[in-house]
């Protein structure tokens, strides 16, 4: 089958006339890397690979072990929709190895590779659909506050909007490249939208979450205007979340549904949504990863504080959607905390991991909580034993950095490099002053 897809892929740059392949890649926070590659040296980078300086790829290796080697996965080649047609250009993720070809431990899509053996080796496939939430915003200028396209709210249709042209040419630039869109539309704050995908596995969603944010800003870009997919980009309206929708399969056999539950949720439904609660303070630094990320972690504005789960409740951290017509195949856990600022690799991984240790050693579900929690006081909450999620990046790194989930997870070397850089961030973040102290204390202090 590899050798079929590896024929397809020079038969394609052959009679599409593609004169520039780029090998795609992440570093450890999420950031897109690339080099590219003309079509003589293809054949000999899908069979070799092709070797690189990995010690200027934060997060990759040190300088007295630099060298890498990126390995195409040809499965994940798709010709670029904008580029030029006189200078076809394409596109092929790769997985990095050691230059022995064992996988290089600092590559974000080798660890979801190695968590996805791990649910693989249970008889489990694990499939994520991603709700993914932006803004479009003028081009920026320094020191300005953002400026929103429009005042619009929840499913707003208007006649003159530019950002309702942009999600249609991402739409179909997106289906051009093989990623199927489930929902679009305009959400709840001004200029801010959302795109859902449809459910695959886990690493083909993961490279379309890539593609996904490169087409948004290439679309954006080309008629001048700038998409961000910053947490919290404007004070006093809702931020941008990427609410995930994760299932486990048996084969064609959805693992998360049980015809004779009241809720029609399994016991590895329930055990897997234990795990995710049980360590969810633990996985925030990764599913929450930018000192932004906690400004939309706050009550009122529909992200989840509180560390709980219920049915049609959007104010816990995990929601179990109704399916429509009981269809089993749809029943699922949608974990609303993530931001689309994470690496979705690294998120993936560690939410696979909390929740397969919820169904491996049996942890227990608790009560579900169907008030509005954000209507609870401390107390309350309290007897309802309803801890909150980390309300800063700091907070989070210190629940991160005791967890040896995370750490299994991630393995050592992501681990141990993710902490160092956040840590630098929360520090620059404490020293700065910012024009909120400077209004509220210059005149009066």
């Amino acid at each position: 089958m590899l050798d079929q897809q590896r024929d397809y892929v020079l038969r394609t740059v052959e009679e599409r006339g593609v004169r520039l392949i780029r090998l795609w890649f992440t570093d450890v926070l999420g950031n897109l890397k690339s080099f590219a590659i003309s079509p003589a040296e293809l054949e000999n980078a899908l069979e070799d690979g092709m070797t690189f300086d990995g010690s200027s790829i934060d997060g990759f290796s040190r300088v007295q072990e630099s060298d890498v080697l990126a390995m195409p996965d040809p499965n994940t080649f798709e010709v670029l929709p904008w580029s030029d047609p006189k200078a076809v250009e394409a596109r092929v993720f790769c997985d990095i190895h050691n230059l022995d070809g064992t996988p290089f431990e600092g590559d974000p899509r080798q660890v979801l590779r190695r968590n996805l053996r791990a649910a693989h080796d249970r008889g489990f496939t694990f499939y994520v659909s991603p709700d993914i939430e932006f803004f479009y915003f003028a081009p920026p200028q320094p020191g300005m506050a953002p400026v929103p396209l429009d005042e619009g709210s929840f499913f707003d249709l208007t006649t003159t909007d530019v950002a309702g042209t942009l999600r249609k040419e991402t739409i179909r630039t997106l289906e051009t490249m093989s990623i199927p869109v489930e929902y679009s539309f305009h959400e709840d704050s001004p200029s801010q939208h959302e795109i859902d995908l449809r459910h695959t596995d886990a690493l083909t969603m993961a490279d379309s979450i890539m593609t996904f944010r490169l087409v948004v800003r290439e679309a954006a870009a080309k008629q001048g205007v700038h998409a961000t997919f910053m947490p919290k980009p404007l004070e006093g309206v809702q931020g941008s979340g990427m609410h995930l929708h994760l299932s486990l399969f048996d084969g064609d056999d959805n693992a998360f549904y049980d015809a004779d539950d009241a809720y029609h949720l399994s016991p590895v439904a329930k055990q897997f949504m234990a795990g995710l609660l049980h360590h969810a303070a633990e996985i925030t630094a990764i599913t929450n990863q930018t000192v932004n990320s906690y400004k939309r972690l706050v009550p009122g504005f529909e992200a989840p504080v509180h560390i709980s789960w219920a049915r049609n409740n959007r104010s816990g951290l995990i929601r179990v959607p109704i399916a429509k017509r009981g269809n089993p195949s749809a029943t699922r856990l949608e974990y609303r905390s993530p931001d689309p600022a994470c690496n979705p690799y690294l998120a993936f991984s560690v939410l696979l991991a909390a929740g397969l240790r919820g169904v491996e050693q049996g942890y227990e579900l608790p009560a579900e909580a169907d008030a509005n929690l954000f209507e609870l006081d401390d107390q309350a909450l309290s007897g309802l034993g309803i801890d909150t999620l980390p309300q800063s990046l700091s907070d989070s790194l210190r629940v991160m950095e005791r967890s040896t989930l995370v750490r299994e997870a991630l393995g050592e070397h992501i681990f141990e490099w993710f902490l160092r850089n956040k840590r630098s961030e929360w520090r620059a973040y404490k020293t700065h002053v910012s024009q909120f102290e400077l209004n509220r204390y210059l005149r009066t202090l």
